[in-house]
């Protein structure tokens, strides 16, 4: 069984291949049952850790499995919130084919589906995104919306001014026009696209701040009690969510307003498996403003370790 690092992972998975193996598997009839979602409490008053256990399989292809902790308080020890590794089986025999890094895998194929929703729901003269948070899928998501649309200029907000200058130094060394931006309200109004990924409890972004023709991706606030946008923002825009069944139960953006009658599941206009199946072609207008919920799916991580098999043994 081979043991694939984070830099293979990363060599293995640029964007614009990405976003299309997953455009493809979101075609294919993958089997992905629900996914294991267990909160372990921590001691002496700490954050919830989350453990998530995701299956999927092609038939007679590939099987695959992620194992992920989720630790919200991470970045008090310098460390990532997500941790996990992914195991890749043959499909036919069983055989367990690969250990794959998990955390970069997810970064990339989390980044890949924002971008994939992108591709239907944002304006194609998109040159201006605003990425609200600093994390490690700021970077990530700031390339994978780029290799959709034609990002140039980038504003990116964090609570930590530092660590937002310095995610814009980076940003420019790879060829963007980036800055830092202490104003949230200002870097949301001016952008096209705004990319949103913090653990934020409470919504950061309000709906009367979002200007006709921007797109709103919302990727962070992964629990049912985390939310990054208010109920204004869900009142002006055309919802899509990346899947019905986990939207509609994990993600705080969703689930809050659907609890308080803001929203009904009849509103949510598509996912990506009707965007990419062609049920629903996405954005109607150069108007509208339109919201992308994404949780994840377990459809997204086989994608993109069967394309890192591919990749490193030419499969």
């Amino acid at each position: 069984m081979q043991n694939i690092t984070a830099e293979q992972v990363a060599e293995s998975l640029d964007y614009p291949s990405l976003v299309e193996a997953l455009r493809e598997a979101f075609q294919s009839n993958i089997t992905v049952p629900m996914r294991h979602h267990h909160d372990m409490e921590q001691p002496n008053g700490r954050r919830e850790s989350t453990l998530l256990l995701m299956p999927a399989w092609e038939s007679g292809k590939s099987v695959g499995v992620k194992l992920v902790t989720v630790s919200p308080e991470n970045g008090e020890k310098d460390l990532p919130a997500i941790q996990g590794i992914y195991i890749l089986f043959d499909g036919d025999t069983g055989t367990p084919k690969a250990l794959i890094e998990a955390k970069t895998l997810t970064a990339r194929r989390t980044a890949a589906a924002s971008a994939l929703a992108t591709s239907y729901l944002a304006r194609p003269d998109s040159t201006k995104l605003t990425m609200v948070g600093t994390g490690v899928l700021a970077p990530n998501l700031i390339q994978a919306h780029a290799a959709v649309r034609p990002i140039k200029d980038v504003t990116i907000w964090g609570r930590d001014l530092k660590k937002a200058n310095d995610l814009a130094q980076e940003m420019n060394s790879l060829g963007f026009t980036a800055r830092a931006e202490e104003n949230l309200e200002k870097a949301v109004g001016t952008a096209d696209i705004i990319s949103s990924a913090t653990l934020s409890k409470a919504p950061l972004i309000s709906g009367n701040w979002l200007q006709p023709g921007q797109h709103l991706d919302l990727v962070g606030a992964y629990r049912p009690d985390m939310r990054e946008a208010d109920d204004e923002a869900i009142k002006r825009c055309s919802i899509f969510v990346d899947t019905h069944a986990g939207a509609t139960k994990e993600g705080g953006d969703i689930v809050i307003p659907l609890q308080s009658g803001v929203l009904s599941k009849e509103d949510i206009k598509a996912d990506l498996f009707e965007l990419t199946q062609g049920k629903h072609t996405g954005r109607s207008s150069e108007e509208e403003i339109t919201y992308f919920k994404s949780v994840g799916h377990a459809l997204e991580d086989l994608a993109a370790a069967q394309l890192v098999d591919k990749r490193i043994n030419n499969a």
